[in-house]
């Protein structure tokens, strides 16, 4: 019970830890966002008479875009943010599969187990590392504590499922980490393109009745500066979508051959307990 409890606190710690880099994460790409509208966007030499309260040059997309207005900085920290954390989440979930090939490595434990070479199976999981090869390694670890014990085949599978269960909590917050901000940001990117591209057109028509007479071009102008932000928030939100059900998909794997290997040594251990 004190070691849960401690395991319980650990955990709470290290989630507190990150949550702050995360948050520091974000107030960076917000930042880079804003620097890169204002001093590369709103370069005087991408708009006509170098004047950035004018119109851009004919064609020029960076001009174009930092006239999206106020929420062009938000929508580019909101993309820098889904390319940040997805990198972080390919890096991470990709060691937490280990060294090796998971698929010959899980059937390498299964086969070992089988057999009941069971220091040969931890000593494939010391090679292997990684988030799966820890929890089959704990569960493993557990096999020959109840081999010992001499528990009967019930109380030793609910001994290595509850070990198996436990090793795999902590490994999962790792997993996870992260994963609600990309979950956040598939509406959130949308959304403020959406809101980006209201104000622009309010803005766009606002100018044309202070005008007076319609200016075509000034309104065709208008717009396409409106509609810039909906194409950056939709990208934004379709790399979000795309990462997020990767990774997700990703992490159901591995915690799949968790599962599958933790089977196959309750199903050892009761053959084992049936022969004797």
């Amino acid at each position: 019970m004190t070691n849960e409890a401690n395991v319980s606190v650990e955990n709470n710690a290290k989630a507190k830890g990150s949550n702050v880099v995360s948050g520091i994460i974000i107030a960076i790409c917000l930042l880079i966002g804003w620097l890169i509208w204002k001093y590369i966007m709103g370069n005087p030499s991408n708009f006509i008479d170098n004047d950035p309260d004018g119109h851009p040059l004919p064609g020029n997309i960076l001009g174009m875009v930092y006239k999206g207005g106020f929420i062009v900085p938000i929508l580019m920290g909101l993309l820098l943010m889904t390319l940040v954390f997805s990198i972080e989440r390919f890096f991470v979930i990709s060691k937490a599969a280990g060294k090796g090939s998971l698929d010959k490595f899980v059937n390498q434990v299964k086969e070992d187990v089988a057999s009941g070479n069971i220091n040969a199976a931890i000593d494939a999981c010391d090679n292997q590392q990684g988030s799966v090869a820890n929890a089959i390694r704990a569960a493993l670890v557990k096999y020959q504590e109840v081999k010992k014990e001499g528990f009967d085949s019930e109380k030793a599978e609910e001994a290595i499922q509850k070990e198996i269960e436990q090793a795999t909590s902590l490994e999962m917050p790792m997993l996870e980490k992260n994963m609600t901000i990309l979950a956040t940001l598939v509406s959130i990117g949308t959304l403020a393109g959406l809101l980006g591209t209201v104000s622009g057109m309010i803005k766009a028509f606002s100018g044309l009745a202070a005008a007076g007479a319609p200016d075509q071009a000034a309104l065709a102008n208008g717009i396409s500066e409106a509609l810039i932000n909906t194409a950056t928030g939709i990208a934004t939100s379709t790399v979000a979508t795309i990462m997020y059900n990767y990774f997700t998909a990703k992490i159901d794997t591995l915690t799949y051959f968790i599962d599958e290997a933790g089977s196959s040594i309750t199903q050892s251990y009761r053959r084992a307990r049936g022969k004797n």
